[in-house]
Protein backbone atom coordinates (compact mmCIF):
# COMPACT_ATOMS: atom_id res chain seq x y z
CA UNK A 1 0.00 0.00 0.00
CA UNK A 2 2.93 2.62 1.04
CA UNK A 3 3.74 1.94 -2.32
CA UNK A 4 1.10 3.25 -3.84
CA UNK A 5 0.68 6.23 -2.05
CA UNK A 6 3.27 7.48 -2.11
CA UNK A 7 3.63 7.20 -6.16
CA UNK A 8 2.24 9.41 -8.82
CA UNK A 9 1.36 9.62 -12.39
CA UNK A 10 2.26 12.19 -14.92
CA UNK A 11 0.32 11.78 -18.28
CA UNK A 12 1.46 13.80 -21.43
CA UNK A 13 -1.49 14.10 -24.14
CA UNK A 14 -0.69 13.98 -27.52
CA UNK A 15 -4.36 13.87 -28.35
CA UNK A 16 -6.93 16.00 -27.40
CA UNK A 17 -9.21 13.95 -24.79
CA UNK A 18 -12.87 14.64 -24.18
CA UNK A 19 -15.82 12.65 -22.96
CA UNK A 20 -16.11 11.71 -26.95
CA UNK A 21 -12.31 10.01 -26.83
CA UNK A 22 -12.27 8.46 -23.88
CA UNK A 23 -10.96 11.26 -21.69
CA UNK A 24 -10.25 10.03 -18.19
CA UNK A 25 -13.19 10.03 -15.43
CA UNK A 26 -12.24 10.57 -11.64
CA UNK A 27 -13.53 10.41 -8.57
CA UNK A 28 -12.54 13.33 -6.89
CA UNK A 29 -10.18 12.57 -2.95
CA UNK A 30 -10.83 8.64 -3.55
CA UNK A 31 -6.83 8.11 -3.61
CA UNK A 32 -6.95 9.59 0.36
CA UNK A 33 -9.27 6.51 1.00
CA UNK A 34 -7.21 3.54 0.18
CA UNK A 35 -7.95 1.08 -1.85
CA UNK A 36 -11.51 2.13 -2.75
CA UNK A 37 -13.19 -0.72 -4.48
CA UNK A 38 -15.92 0.09 -7.12
CA UNK A 39 -18.77 -1.68 -5.96
CA UNK A 40 -18.19 -0.54 -2.48
CA UNK A 41 -18.76 3.34 -3.73
CA UNK A 42 -21.55 4.97 -2.21
CA UNK A 43 -23.10 7.08 -5.29
CA UNK A 44 -25.33 9.11 -2.53
CA UNK A 45 -21.40 10.85 -1.53
CA UNK A 46 -19.25 10.71 -4.36
CA UNK A 47 -19.43 12.23 -7.93
CA UNK A 48 -17.18 11.20 -11.26
CA UNK A 49 -15.69 14.10 -13.20
CA UNK A 50 -14.64 13.95 -16.75
CA UNK A 51 -11.45 14.94 -17.31
CA UNK A 52 -10.82 16.92 -21.34
CA UNK A 53 -6.91 17.58 -21.70
CA UNK A 54 -6.02 19.52 -25.00
CA UNK A 55 -3.05 17.64 -26.75
CA UNK A 56 0.55 19.10 -25.14
CA UNK A 57 -1.87 19.29 -21.94
CA UNK A 58 -0.12 17.32 -18.73
CA UNK A 59 -2.25 15.77 -15.93
CA UNK A 60 -0.55 14.67 -12.66
CA UNK A 61 -2.66 11.93 -10.57
CA UNK A 62 -1.87 9.36 -7.56
CA UNK A 63 -2.37 5.83 -8.92
CA UNK A 64 -5.08 5.24 -6.13
CA UNK A 65 -7.50 7.67 -7.86
CA UNK A 66 -10.38 6.03 -8.67
CA UNK A 67 -9.78 5.99 -12.76
CA UNK A 68 -11.70 4.96 -15.64
CA UNK A 69 -12.77 5.94 -19.56
CA UNK A 70 -15.43 4.87 -22.08
CA UNK A 71 -14.25 3.73 -25.23
CA UNK A 72 -14.11 6.84 -28.40
CA UNK A 73 -17.48 7.46 -30.06
CA UNK A 74 -16.00 9.70 -32.23
CA UNK A 75 -12.82 7.58 -33.88
CA UNK A 76 -10.25 9.76 -32.96
CA UNK A 77 -7.10 9.11 -31.16
CA UNK A 78 -6.31 9.47 -27.53
CA UNK A 79 -2.92 8.99 -27.25
CA UNK A 80 -0.65 9.49 -23.78
CA UNK A 81 2.63 8.95 -22.82
CA UNK A 82 1.89 7.65 -19.36
CA UNK A 83 4.59 8.01 -16.68
CA UNK A 84 4.88 6.16 -13.14
CA UNK A 85 7.29 7.77 -10.40
CA UNK A 86 8.20 6.02 -7.28
CA UNK A 87 10.74 7.01 -4.43
CA UNK A 88 10.57 3.62 -2.92
CA UNK A 89 12.01 0.63 -3.92
CA UNK A 90 10.15 -2.73 -4.61
CA UNK A 91 9.83 -6.11 -2.57
CA UNK A 92 12.59 -8.76 -3.42
CA UNK A 93 11.70 -10.24 -6.39
CA UNK A 94 9.79 -8.14 -8.21
CA UNK A 95 11.29 -5.28 -10.56
CA UNK A 96 10.38 -2.06 -12.36
CA UNK A 97 10.16 -2.38 -15.98
CA UNK A 98 12.49 0.45 -16.16
CA UNK A 99 14.25 2.31 -13.69
CA UNK A 100 16.26 5.83 -13.83
CA UNK A 101 17.34 8.09 -11.39
CA UNK A 102 16.18 11.88 -11.67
Amino acid sequence: MNILQDNFTIRVHLDDVDENNGALKVIPGSHQKGIYRPETIDWQNETEITCPVKSGGVMVMRPLLLHASNRTTNNKKRRVVHIEFSRMELPEGIDWAEKGVI
